[in-house]
């Protein structure tokens, strides 16, 4: 657009110079030559505008796509959490991760402490083994564990990236050993910002992803890592 602007301007400057030459010759040239350049003038206030509102255009719809599509990632995080506290791991499948939503339960421990029960004698362990806590164990299903915690109940459109036709978040697990030697259960998403941003601006969303690289390391939006222990950390949130 600046490169538009910039030529249409050079070309104004080169016909006003014709113009007057013309104008200089042809007096009842005048009139049109006016209208001729008050089109140009029309012309070149909509480019200028244009050049403003772009990027303005661009960043709003940017922040929005980025926005919902991080709160996605979120709640795949709290599903592979409350997964991983259950089953010992995360999964790299949107179909067992959803299937664990929909069908699956999570024990929910309910104590009763009696009398006699004094914490500051006894740890919770003990005061179960001298029965002196009672422990019922129930059963509450995921969906209904999740309810407060997630953005969307619609946990069947889990995989897909919004703003997209319905294009997939990428999602792995693993294990990977730290530098202390201990195994750790590890999983990542994410979604590229040429999927993510696809439709937009080409040229700003080269600009915009070449500037994330530099910052995140990443071109685009993601949770965890295959490669390291980071905690389950969205790369945004650094």
């Amino acid at each position: 657009m600046v490169v538009y602007l910039i030529i249409f301007v050079i070309l104004i400057a080169v016909t006003a110079v014709f113009s007057n030459t013309l104008v200089t010759k042809y007096p009842k040239s005048k009139p049109i030559m006016q209208i001729i350049f008050g089109i140009a003038i029309i012309i070149l206030i909509y480019l200028i505008w244009e050049s403003i509102q772009k990027p303005i255009r661009f960043n709003k719809e940017k922040n929005a796509r980025e926005l919902t599509t991080i709160e996605k990632l979120k709640d795949i995080r709290t599903i592979q959490i409350m997964y991983k506290d259950k089953y010992g791991k995360f999964t790299g499948s949107f179909d067992t991760l959803i299937n664990f939503v929909r069908n699956d339960s999570m024990v929910i421990p309910k104590k009763d402490y009696l009398p006699g029960w004094d914490p500051d004698t006894y740890t919770e362990k003990q005061g179960i083994r001298l029965g002196l806590i009672n422990v019922e164990t129930t059963y509450k299903s995921v969906l209904d564990s999740l309810k407060k915690h997630l953005s969307t109940n619609d946990v069947d459109q889990l995989r897909y990236i919004p703003y997209t036709d319905d294009a997939k978040f990428v999602m792995g697990a693993s294990e990977v050993l730290t530098g202390s030697k201990v195994k750790v259960k590890v999983f990542e998403v994410y979604a590229l910002y040429d999927t993510l941003l696809n439709g937009l601006d080409k040229q700003l969303v080269i600009n915009y992803i070449d500037e994330r690289e530099k910052i995140v390391k990443f071109p685009g939006l993601k949770i965890g890592s295959l490669k390291e222990a980071t905690n389950n950390t969205g790369n945004w949130e650094f």
